[in-house]
Parts: structure tokens; C-alpha cells; sequence
């Protein structure tokens, strides 16, 4: 079921435009502050916590005067991406910006793991990846510009004992970022990914005091990266000339 929620005073063309999956909190918001405060308009979805980002797009509203267009949904289902993508771009005339960060964990044994629980994951964290794309991906193309990333993780590159699934996912967005990169390189539109290590969003609360500072004097840099500092890299990334492209940019502080 698509929530949509419109907070605008009137289209402004000029204004870039970028789409945000699962951006209520986390990494997705903090990018959502970072693009907000650089003039971007938002088109901004997550799954379950439509308050949370009613909320944010006020307080991005209010704070830059950019617009911002809000849906509920699961990026894992096509026509919830497909009536997202439309109305963006009818609203807006143009995606300037895509940003897949919408993602979930799932921490246990493949043993122990249901197949519904497979299909969650993959539904979410990779088929999310590919809906959103192929949907803008014509858009750009017709522009001959755009910007796709996607937000991953180091375990795409080198796997996690009892996070297999999770593993597997952020290595199909790894492979499926290469792959489209040398596609779409001749319409100059570059598609990267930044592999993330530890972060310290909801995501990783789950550790108690000690085993956040046992993990913490693993990484070299000593202590996990904050949202707004992968915010920040993915900035960087999207302004950077097009010639970087199907690249996976590795932000763990050393660690792996």
C-alpha cells in the first residue's frame, strides 16, 4: 500500500531531484539532511515508520524550503516502486539522483533460516535494488545524465559467518553495481556503491556495551563511522566526475 505525503509550495525545476529508499532513519535520513541541505528536492520511502518520516520531510521542509514527497511501501514489491518512480516524475519532471539504501538484517544460522525469512531479505535488500533502478534507468538515459548508488556493506565483499543472506545480498548489489556501471557508462550516468563497515545506526544497537568496544578496538580508526559521515562519502561519491564508475568504495575505517 502506497501512504504518499506532499510537503510543497510550488515546483521548483531548477532544484535537483534525488530518491531515497528506506529513509526514515539511519544512514537513508542522514543522506536525506546532506542532499536537503545542498538544495536537492527528496522523494523519500521506508517500510513501516511513515510517522518518522512525515516528520523528517517537515523538518527538511522547514529548514532548506526544498519539497519533499514521502511513501510507504516495501521497495521489494514493483508497483510500489513503479507508482513511486511515476509520480516523482511527474511531480518533479526529472531524477537527478538514486540512492538504494533500504535494508535489513538478518542475523542466525542458514540452518535455522525459513525460506519466507530468504525471500524477505532478498525481496528487501536485493529485487529493492533492481526495481527502483530499472525503473529510473530509462529516465536517465533519455537525459544522458543521473547518479545511481547503492549503500552496501564490507560482508558483499568477503562474507560473514551467520549472515549469510545478508552477505549474499550486498555481494549481488557488489556484482549487479559493476555490471551496470560499464552499461550505462556511454550515457554517462555512473553507478557506484560504498561498502560500509560498522555504522553506528539502529542497525548495529543490537551489541551490548562490551562487545561495541571488543568491536570498536578492531577497526583501526577505532570506533564505528556515524550516519553522517557515510552521508557525507556518498555526496562526495555522486558529485565526483562520471569517469568513477562500477566502483565498490570500501568505508570501514580500515577494518577489513
Amino acid at each position: 500500500m502506497t501512504n504518499q505525503t506532499n510537503h510543497t509550495n510550488h515546483i521548483n525545476h531548477i532544484n535537483k531531484t534525488a530518491i531515497i529508499t528506506g529513509a526514515s532513519r539511519g544512514i537513508g535520513a542522514a543522506i536525506a539532511k546532506k542532499l536537503a541541505s545542498c538544495g536537492y528536492n527528496l522523494s523519500l520511502c521506508c517500510r513501516n515508520s511513515s510517522d518518522r518520516l512525515k516528520a523528517l520531510a517537515d523538518e527538511l521542509h522547514c529548514a532548506y524550503g526544498i519539497e519533499v514527497l514521502c511513501y510507504t511501501g516495501n521497495v521489494g514489491d514493483f508497483f510500489f516502486a513503479k507508482d513511486m518512480v511515476t509520480n516523482t516524475i511527474s511531480h518533479f519532471g526529472h531524477i537527478d539522483v538514486l540512492i538504494n539504501n533500504a535494508g535489513i538484517s538478518h542475523i542466525g544460522l542458514l540452518s535455522d533460516m525459513t525460506p519466507e525469512e530468504w525471500n524477505n531479505i532478498v525481496a528487501i535488500n536485493l529485487t529493492g535494488v533492481f526495481n527502483f533502478t530499472k525503473l529510473v534507468t530509462p529516465y536517465m538515459v533519455a537525459d544522458k545524465c543521473g547518479r545511481i548508488l547503492q549503500i552496501s556493506s564490507v560482508w558483499g565483499n568477503v562474507g560473514a559467518s551467520c549472515e549469510v543472506a545478508y552477505s549474499a545480498c550486498k555481494g549481488g548489489i557488489n556484482a549487479f553495481t559493476k555490471a551496470l556501471g560499464k552499461e550505462l557508462a556511454p550515457s554517462h550516468i555512473p553507478v557506484n556503491a560504498i561498502a560500509c563497515g560498522v555504522i553506528d545506526t539502529d542497525m548495529n544497537r543490537c551489541f551490548d556495551e562490551t562487545e561495541r568496544a571488543e568491536l570498536a578496538d578492531e577497526i583501526p580508526a577505532g570506533r564505528f563511522a556515524t550516519a553522517c559521515e557515510v552521508a557525507d562519502m556518498a555526496y562526495s561519491v555522486i558529485t565526483a566526475p562520471d569517469y568513477l564508475t562500477g566502483q565498490i568504495i570500501t568505508f570501514d575505517g580500515g577494518w577489513i
